[in-house]
C-alpha cells in the first residue's frame, strides 16, 4: 500500500483521510488545527508535524484546502521542495480554473504527476466514502490517481485536461445553488398558498419540479429524508462555501464570456444570506431568509 500525505483536515478532508487509512494506506495527516489532526489519528491516520514533514517520502500527496492562495502556498513552499520527484499530487480543493492550471503546470514541469480533483457530496459523503470526484489532468495522471480516489468515492470521473475538474465543479455547484434557491422559493410560496408542505413534496418530488435539492436535500424540516433542515441547518454545506463557489462560477463566466443570469441572481441571494449572519448555516437555510422576505417591504430587501 502507498504512503499518502493528506494536508487539510477540515469538514471534508477530516472525513476523507480516514477512508484511505481504512483502505490500508499509510496516511500521514496534517492540519493547522490540532483537534483536526487528532480526529484523523482516531480514524487510523498518523500525525505529521507540518505539511513539509507529511510529504517527505510520500508516494501520493492529497490536499483539501480552503482557497487558491492556500493551494499555491502549500504546493510552492511545502510540496515542491520536499516531495519526491515523480510523486502523484492530487488537489481536491475547490479553486478557480486558472489557479488549478497554474499550480498543476508548475508541478508537472518539476517532475510530478498532478490532477485537480474537486468533490461533490458534502460532509456525510466525505465520511462515508461516497463522494463524486471530478478530475482534471492527463490520461496517465488520471489512471494513476483513480485507485487512490476510489476508497473515498462513489464515482471518479475524468473531466478532461488540467483545470477541467474545477470547471466541472463550479458549473455543477452553480446548478446546485440556483436550484436550491428556486426550491426554497417554491416551498415558501406553497405554504403561503395554503398547501401542506409534505403534500407538496409528495407531488413535486414525483413531478417535473423534482430535483436533488428537493428529494435528497429538502430545505423544510420534517419533509423528505433527514437533512440539515432537521438540525436547525447545522452541518452540511455552509452557505459561505456555496457563496465562494458561486463567486468562482461568476468569475469563470466573465472570463469565458458566458451569460449566467440565474447564477448571478443566486450569488446575490447567498451574499445577502451570509451578510445577515447565515454563513455558517447550511446553504439550504436560505429558505429562512426567503420566507422572512415576504414580511419585509420591497425597498428594504
Amino acid at each position: 500500500m502507498a504512503k499518502i500525505a493528506f494536508i487539510g483536515l477540515g469538514h471534508m478532508g477530516g472525513g476523507m483521510a480516514p477512508n484511505l487509512a481504512k483502505a490500508g494506506h499509510d496516511v500521514r495527516a496534517f492540519d493547522l488545527v490540532a483537534a483536526a489532526v487528532e480526529h484523523a489519528v482516531d480514524g487510523g491516520c498518523a500525525a505529521a508535524g507540518s505539511a513539509a514533514d507529511a510529504v517527505k517520502g510520500a508516494d501520493v500527496v492529497i490536499t483539501m484546502l480552503p482557497a487558491a492562495q492556500h493551494v499555491r502556498a502549500v504546493f510552492e513552499n511545502d510540496v515542491a521542495p520536499n516531495a519526491t520527484k515523480g510523486a502523484l499530487l492530487i488537489d481536491c480543493s475547490t479553486i478557480d480554473v486558472a489557479s488549478a492550471r497554474a499550480v498543476g503546470g508548475a508541478m508537472t514541469a518539476q517532475g510530478f504527476d498532478f490532477v485537480d480533483a474537486p468533490v461533490s457530496g458534502g460532509i456525510a459523503a466525505a465520511a462515508s466514502g461516497n463522494l463524486t470526484f471530478m478530475v482534471g489532468g492527463s490520461d496517465a495522471a488520471f489512471a494513476k490517481a483513480q485507485p487512490y480516489l476510489e476508497p473515498m468515492a462513489k464515482a471518479v470521473i475524468h473531466a478532461g485536461d488540467l483545470g477541467a475538474g474545477q470547471a466541472a465543479k463550479i458549473c455543477n455547484n452553480m446548478i446546485l445553488g440556483a436550484t436550491m434557491a428556486a426550491t426554497c422559493e417554491a416551498f415558501a410560496m406553497a405554504e403561503r398558498l395554503g398547501l401542506d408542505l409534505q403534500t407538496f413534496y409528495d407531488i413535486s418530488s414525483k413531478a417535473s419540479g423534482q430535483s436533488w435539492s428537493m428529494t435528497s436535500y429538502c430545505p423544510v424540516p420534517g419533509v423528505g429524508p433527514d437533512t440539515p433542515a432537521d438540525h436547525d441547518y447545522e452541518g452540511g454545506f455552509a452557505a459561505a462555501l456555496m457563496l465562494k463557489d458561486l463567486r468562482l462560477a461568476m468569475d469563470a463566466a466573465q472570463s469565458a464570456g458566458a451569460y449566467t443570469p440565474m447564477g448571478a441572481e443566486a450569488e446575490k441571494l447567498y451574499q445577502r444570506f451570509v451578510d445577515r449572519g447565515g454563513g455558517n448555516k447550511d446553504f439550504s437555510g436560505l429558505i429562512r431568509m426567503i420566507d422572512d422576505s415576504w414580511k419585509v417591504p420591497e425597498e428594504q430587501k
